[in-house]
């Protein structure tokens, strides 16, 4: 067992300290016109964000798409219009003469836009699969040629034309590129929304914890100079890479989250030392050295967990690792350097605007403790830490037990994709995807697209077509088509049955990429894309995970010197997520729970999704964790008494990782009351699991662990305890004084163990 660490005294290791607080109104000045520079750099982020990415790039789907889109341009139709037979054309419907005169006009004008292509209807084509089994519906496709940019653009100019009364019909969008356009929109109107939600609600809980006014602005304006920044380095990214709609979802909630969790820890140990009889300058020292040190593990920590999303290859996933990594490493950076600055200027003013007196005063006449919050807070929290120790072995199997059984539903967990239904029901295209769903045979623009290459012969391609033909599920297979340019290629259209992306039609992928073909053959289509980009999640997966567990395992050694504590951390914050997890499958996948929520049930989970909550709620785990942890360590250093130590590091702690959870679950609740259903998927499953942990893991299974474990706890072998020795980064100890309700803990001299 390690001597007892001797404290640093406030002077020591002071460069940090001097150097953020030397000039800190120039500090502040400067944090001032840096975040106005980048509200004007991150100037319409938004509108230069794409609504897709789910597709990796490099599967065979994703060439077929592009060799299609080159090839064939109108041959798969991202745009549908669908005209509606008013009631006084009788029982023709779309076979009424007028009606079909004003379709083959909108069919002629569309055909006519710069921009659009591949404009076919069923009046031209009198296919059955566009035209509703009542007659009432039929449909005009097209292809709206571009990115996902050109896209928007050229929907944004012609929509208003088409949509709504021509003479005897309705005409509504649909198809993919409606969709895109309406999830796009939906977010960034739901983003301010839940922005205006998030600030003031978690203004009034700041104002709760701290009870200064002054103290509760400061985690606020950390925040909105970490969005600010990250939102910046979003908007300069999209010059050069694909950046999803939905990272900006994730820098609002991280950005006022993780901000409120390092300001909290900061500006509380800040007034801890005041408190005690220190100088802003002094106590700005020890904080940083304890404090900061821990903000900066927890930030390393996080940005971690969110970089594995780097490993896979769909811009979805990417685009929450450059969102997610920048706004932690502005947050830490914000909370490090500017947040000490304001610090030393403010003082003792820090504890100024407490609106919190007259209830104190209320509660003092009434005959309760005039200490206020903290004494009955933390004696609470030593009582509650108490009796989980003394009843170690049942805590631990019933919290273990407990979440296990939470998570069961995931084991039932169907992927699938994005579509129309992540809208709300009244969204023009959800409605038209829905109408088409119901009404029409087959499922238009859902169809297998099979790519072939190298001019093969008519017989060849004859034989080959009556072989898919034959699979079971198929209903039709059109074509073949060849392409005029002389380049060898053809296509076949195949037409599924039942869900475009359901088993059935993931399954009949697999099936048509094993019919022999003496020719290259290349499937895509919604089914298609999904079956790859499950493929590249399930190939990076390890590796993700394995640079995650290891990079946490390392970074927690280097804080603790411990074997022992980085395992518990790994396996308790995965065991963390196992609410979360469950609550996904059995909420949204199988739609408990939809009426209240306001979603409509797919009976799938987008595939990306999982991946995504898992690297997000890992980290924020991680962040609490490590809070935790550090204390508990800290004091061990002061004092060897393993169970006082996990005592005092919950009683100083407990309350204000419970504060910072809450504050957090609120912002994500806020992001969680977005329309579309992925977004709406995210926070609330994200609220869920940093509540458990915070709640649950942080209150009764570590510390009963810690007790089951012992001293062992900080056992390592010498080799290592000598690496530790040279490259960790273990926290001085800032002899703070015992917070109120605490019993003082005599250090143990060395050797005396």
């Amino acid at each position: 067992m390690s001597e007892v660490k001797k404290p640093p005294s406030p002077g020591e290791g002071g460069r940090w300290t001097r150097f953020v607080t030397a000039r800190p109104r120039l500090s502040l000045l400067l944090a001032l016109v840096v975040t106005a520079l980048a509200v004007f750099a991150g100037g319409g982020a938004a509108d230069r964000m794409g609504s897709g990415g789910w597709e990796d790039p490099g599967a065979r789907s994703t060439y077929a798409t592009e060799a299609l889109e080159r090839e064939f341009p109108g041959s798969q139709p991202n745009l549908l219009l669908l005209v509606d037979a008013g009631a006084g054309v009788g029982a023709a419907g779309v076979d009424d003469p007028a009606v079909a005169a004003e379709a083959e006009r909108l069919t002629a004008e569309l055909a006519a836009e710069h921009g659009v292509t591949g404009v076919g209807s069923y009046w031209q084509t009198r296919l059955p699969t566009l035209r509703s089994e009542d007659g009432r519906q039929a449909l005009i496709a097209a292809r709206v040629l571009g990115d996902e940019k050109t896209v928007t653009t050229v929907l944004d100019r012609i929509a208003p034309r088409y949509r709504g009364e021509h003479g005897p019909v309705k005409v509504s969008l649909g198809g993919p590129a409606a969709v895109q356009r309406e999830v796009t929109s939906t977010i960034q109107e739901d983003l301010l929304r839940a922005e205006l939600i998030a600030l003031p609600v978690t203004l009034v809980l700041l104002i709760l914890v701290f009870g200064s006014a002054i103290a509760a602005l400061l985690p606020l304006g950390v925040g909105i100079v970490a969005i600010i920044g990250t939102n910046a380095v979003l908007r300069g990214l999209t010059e050069f890479t694909d950046v999803s709609v939905f990272a900006q979802n994730l820098t609002t909630a991280l950005g006022l989250g993780l901000a409120i969790d390092y300001a909290l820890f900061i500006v509380r140990r800040f007034r801890e030392e005041l408190a005690a009889g220190r100088d802003p300058v002094a106590a700005v020292g020890v904080t940083l050295r304890t404090a900061g040190r821990t903000v900066l593990f927890s930030a390393l920590t996080v940005a971690v967990s969110l970089s594995a999303m780097l490993f896979f290859p769909m811009y979805f996933l990417r685009s929450f690792a450059y969102a997610g990594v920048a706004v932690v490493l502005l947050a830490a950076a914000a909370a490090l350097i500017l947040l000490p600055a304001a610090l030393v200027l403010l003082g003792e003013r820090v504890n100024s605007f407490d609106l919190r007196r007259l209830w104190r005063r209320r509660r003092t006449a009434a005959g309760g403790s005039a200490a206020g919050d903290g004494a009955g807070g933390g004696r609470g929290w030593a009582r509650l830490t108490g009796l989980v120790m003394r009843r170690a072995p049942l805590f631990a199997l019933a919290t273990t037990a407990g979440l296990l059984f939470l998570g069961l539903p995931f084991l039932g967990v169907k992927f699938g994709t994005v579509d129309d239904r992540q809208l709300p029901k009244t969204a023009e295209s959800h409605v038209v995807s829905q109408q088409i769903r119901d009404a029409f045979p087959g499922s238009p623009g859902g169809a297998l697209t099979v790519l072939t290459e190298g001019a093969p012969a008519a017989a060849d391609l004859d034989g080959y077509k009556r072989r898919v033909e034959a699979l079971p599920g198929v209903l039709r297979v059109d074509g073949p088509v060849s392409s005029a340019s002389g380049g060898g290629y053809a296509y076949l259209s195949v037409l599924t049955e039942g869900e475009a992306v359901g088993e059935r039609a993931q399954d009949l992928v697999g099936q048509v990429r094993k019919v022999d073909a003496p020719f290259e053959t290349s499937v895509t289509g919604q089914a298609a894309v999904l079956v790859d980009a499950r493929s590249a999640i399930a190939e990076k997966l390890p590796l993700a995970l394995g640079v995650v567990v290891l990079a946490t395992l390392l970074l927690v050694f280097l804080l603790t010197g411990s074997v022992l504590i980085p395992l518990q951390a790994v396996l308790l914050n995965a065991l963390s997520l196992t609410a979360m997890f469950g609550a996904v499958v059995w909420v949204f996948q199988d739609g408990h729970l939809s009426g209240l929520l306001s979603f409509t049930a797919t009976g799938d989970i987008e595939t990306t999704l999982p991946v995504l909550m898992f690297c997000i709620a890992f980290g924020l785990s991680m962040d609490y964790g490590v809070f935790l942890i550090s204390r508990i360590k800290e004091e061990y250093d002061r004092t060897g008494d393993h169970e006082g130590a996990v005592r005092t590091g919950l009683t100083r702690t407990g309350g204000l990782i419970t504060a910072a959870a809450v504050i957090l679950a609120v912002v994500m609740v806020a992001i969680g009351s977005s329309r579309v259903t992925n977004t709406k998927m995210l926070g609330l499953g994200i609220a869920l699991a940093v509540l458990m942990d915070a709640m649950i893991v942080r209150s009764l299974l570590v510390p009963a662990v810690m007790k089951l474990t012992g001293k062992a706890t900080w056992w390592a072998p010498a080799p290592l305890r000598r690496l530790h020795e040279r490259f960790g980064l273990s926290e001085g100890g800032g002899e703070a004084e015992p917070a109120a309700g605490e019993a003082e803990v005599e250090p143990v001299p060395a050797g005396s163990r």
